[in-house]
């Protein structure tokens, strides 16, 4: 059975929910590594032996400006303890890095359905760049949603905080943090994911050393 870890009860101890499939779909820029969040996401999928379904989606402008909604890159991934012949028709946890990836998949997204948010882009520049008036949150947009709010940029940079990295390299290990999450709310394994960078930055130990642990972290 494909698993999702709920909130933590009154007891302190975590409630895990059984579900026969899901879909996940991760939104974000280009530069966000999406692809390659989904595709470590699928990996873990099917070291846990479930059967699956991707369907990665490129952006409609090549090289268009962060934060717009004609740049926006996803990656879904449908899985269950069945058999999965599609990709999913619905999505059932939407992974947003920026307000533009909200907004461009939020209608494949079932209602009653996890919208989870990078909430460090969601201000005034990021509402402009994907042309909305208001902040979702807000506006009764995401109504019909549950909505949880991570500060994905500040939680990565404060778990990189001691290290010798370069804003932009740090920043850019988000997606390490959001593919944590995620393999927390399933139940997938980490040890794939761990392995692959393990492998993918063999001779750069520090870059190794912090997705790992923002991997963790997440």
């Amino acid at each position: 059975m494909t698993k999702t870890d709920k909130a933590s009860s009154e007891n302190g101890q975590t409630d895990t929910e059984a579900l026969p499939e899901a879909t996940v779909l991760f939104a974000g820029d280009s530069g966000d590594g999406m692809q390659l969040t989904g595709s470590q996401f699928t990996l873990a999928t099917a070291h846990a032996q479930s059967d699956l379904s991707t369907l990665p989606d490129y952006p409609a402008e090549i090289r268009a400006p962060a934060g717009t909604t004609y740049g926006i890159s996803g990656f879904q991934v449908h899985f269950g303890s069945g058999d999965v012949r599609t990709p999913g028709d619905s999505v059932d946890l939407l992974v947003a890095m920026n307000p533009a990836a909200v907004k461009v998949p939020l209608g494949r997204v079932e209602r009653g359905g996890t919208v989870l948010i990078n909430t460090d882009a969601f201000n005034d520049r990021g509402f402009k760049l994907a042309d909305l008036d208001a902040d979702p949150r807000e506006d009764g947009t995401l109504d019909d949603y549950r909505v949880v709010e991570v500060e994905l940029s500040k939680l990565t940079r404060e778990a990189l905080s001691d290290t010798d990295l370069s804003t932009k390299q740090v920043d850019r290990s988000k997606n390490m943090f959001a593919l944590g999450l995620a393999l927390w709310l399933f139940s997938r394994p980490m040890d794939p994911a761990l392995e692959w960078i393990g492998d993918k930055f063999a001779e750069k130990p520090d870059l190794r050393d912090a997705n790992r642990h923002v991997l963790k972290k997440g």
